[in-house]
C-alpha cells in the first residue's frame, strides 16, 4: 500500500494546528511527551480490549466508525473492531482517546498520537459525527487516516526540528535509527517520516514487508501484495512513480539474505523513470525480526561516470 500524497493547502492548515500545540507547550525538546499534549488539548485517554466482550460492552455505550453506529446489537461492536482491525479509536463527543491494550506497549505511542490528529483537524470532528453516506466511502476514511497520520508526525517529531536533523546527515538505515532514539518513536514511523519530510529533494523510497527471502516467507505471503506499506518521497513519486510494489519488492529480493533477523543485505540497483532512463539507486533492508524495514536512495543517472575511488 502507497502513502496518500496530500494537498498543499490541507498541508498548511495541519501544519498550523500542529504549531499551536507545540507552541502552546512551549516548543518542546525531543521526545514530546504525548500526557501533556493530551493535558493541553483537554483529552482523556482509556483502554479497551478485543478479547474481552465485557471490557467493550462497558467502554463504550455508543460509537462511530467511519459515520457508521456500531452498537446496534451487543456483538457488533467486537466484530466491527476485529474485521476493521482498529488499534486505537477517538471519540469526538467525548473528548476521548481509547487504545487497544491487547497491542506492544511501543505501538501505543503512534496509535495514540494518530488519534490525537484527528483531535486537532477541524473538519474531522464533524465528518466522524456527520453524513454517514459522505464518511462511509472508502476513499474518503482513507484520506482522513492520511490527514491523521501526517498530524501525529508532525506532532511526534516536533515538525521542523525533525526535518533540519534528517537532512543534515546522508541517508542510511543506521541514521534511521539514531533519529528514532532521539525523537523516541519507533524505527518504522520514523523511516516513513524519514522518506516522506528527510528527503532534501532527493528521490527515497522505503518498504515494510515480511521478511523478503523466500525460506523465511510465513505461509500467508501474498505475491501480488508484499509490501505492508510503500512510501515514496514526492521526487521519488514524481520521477519513479510508474514503479510497482512488485517491482521495488522483486529488487530487494535480488540481494536480500536469510538471517534470521539485523541487516539483510546491501546493494545498488538499477531503477527506471518515467522516461525510462536508468538511475542507481542504494537500497539496504534489516529485519527486526517482525517485520523488514527497507531504505531505497537516489545516487545517480546511470550514464553518470563512477567516481574513482
Amino acid at each position: 500500500m502507497k502513502n496518500v500524497s496530500l494537498g498543499h493547502r490541507t498541508i498548511a492548515d495541519i501544519d498550523g494546528q500542529v504549531d499551536k500545540v507545540l507552541r502552546g507547550l512551549g516548543n518542546p525538546e525531543p521526545p514530546i511527551d504525548l500526557r501533556v499534549v493530551r493535558d493541553l488539548l483537554k483529552l482523556d485517554r482509556g483502554y479497551y480490549s478485543t478479547t474481552d466482550d465485557s471490557l467493550l460492552r462497558e467502554t463504550f455505550s455508543r460509537m462511530k466508525v467511519a459515520g457508521l453506529q456500531v452498537l446496534l446489537r451487543p456483538t457488533l461492536l467486537r466484530d466491527a473492531v476485529q474485521n476493521l482491525s482498529l488499534k486505537a479509536l477517538y471519540l469526538p463527543d467525548q473528548k476521548r482517546i481509547l487504545l487497544d491494550q491487547d497491542l506492544p506497549l511501543l505501538k501505543h505511542r503512534w496509535n495514540e498520537a494518530h488519534e490525537i490528529g484527528h483531535d486537532i483537524i477541524p473538519w474531522h470532528t464533524g465528518m466522524m459525527l456527520g453524513d454517514t453516506e459522505q464518511t462511509l466511502t472508502p476513499a474518503c476514511h482513507q484520506i482522513m487516516e492520511a490527514e491523521a497520520n501526517y498530524a501525529a508526525g508532525q506532532m511526534l517529531f516536533l515538525a521542523g526540528r525533525f526535518v533540519s536533523e534528517a537532512i543534515s546527515s546522508s541517508p542510511s538505515l543506521a541514521f534511521v535509527k539514531s533519529l528514532s532514539k532521539g525523537f523516541g518513536n519507533t524505527m518504522t514511523s520514523t523511516l516513513w517520516r524519514f522518506v516522506e519530510q528527510g528527503h532534501g529533494g532527493r528521490p527515497i523510497v522505503a518498504l515494510v514487508t515480511g521478511h523478503p527471502h523466500p525460506a523465511r516467507r510465513k505461509t500467508d505471503f501474498d505475491p501480488a501484495n508484499p509490501c505492508r506499506y510503500c512510501v515514496e518521497s514526492p521526487p521519488f513519486r514524481q520521477r519513479f512513480g510508474s514503479l510497482r510494489e512488485t517491482d521495488l519488492f522483486a529488487t530487494i529480493v535480488g540481494y536480500c539474505g536469510a538471517q534470521r533477523g539485523g541487516s539483510l543485505g546491501r546493494s545498488e540497483v538499477l531503477l527506471a523513470d518515467l522516461n525510462g532512463d536508468r538511475h542507481v539507486f542504494d537500497f539496504e533492508t534489516f529485519f527486526n525480526r517482525h517485520e523488514a524495514l527497507t531504505l531505497g536512495y537516489w545516487l545517480r543517472s546511470h550514464s553518470s561516470p563512477v567516481p574513482v575511488q
